[in-house]
């Protein structure tokens, strides 16, 4: 029998895929429990077009990541913070000092959460950063810290 499952199955698949199970199974398991429902032709034909508009927005956020990527690849950012002695600073750069830093500079959002920093950024100087903007897309960019 061919099901279309409704919710992810541990050893069996992941929600909206098409598989072809046993009668027995699907009847007296999956169906009951609202984990699958039967493949028919409307229902195929409502998952093939959900596949297709998931790709276009897929491809859609992947060439819009490949702008900002475009955008940011390579530019400098500059922080200016407070400094003790000898170019020491008062805490560190965070991710979102760098996120609100690239958010004024060049308009774009991006989580805190998506910015490599590395190690921790406790003094004055220049340091290369990674931000991943999408799985397979990285910007790096050249942050100078430099004193108030």
């Amino acid at each position: 029998m061919k099901i279309i499952l409704t919710q992810d199955v541990k050893k069996l698949g992941t929600r909206g895929q098409i598989l072809e199970v046993s009668d027995g199974y699907a009847r007296n398991y999956l169906l009951p429990k609202g984990l699958a429902e039967e493949a028919n032709k409307t229902r195929l034909k409502e998952i093939q077009e959900q596949n297709l508009r998931q790709e276009k927005k897929k491809n859609q956020e992947k060439e819009s990541a490949e702008e900002l990527k475009q955008k940011l690849d390579g530019q400098s950012l500059e922080i200016k913070v407070k400094t003790g002695g000898k170019d020491k600073l008062f805490g560190a750069v965070t991710a979102k000092e760098i996120a609100d830093g690239l958010h004024e500079k060049f308009g774009v959002e991006v989580d805190k959460k998506k910015i490599e920093v590395g190690e921790a950024i406790k003094h004055l100087g220049e340091f290369k950063i990674k931000i991943k903007i999408y799985p397979s897309v990285q910007a790096e960019l050249n942050l100078i810290v430099s004193s108030e």
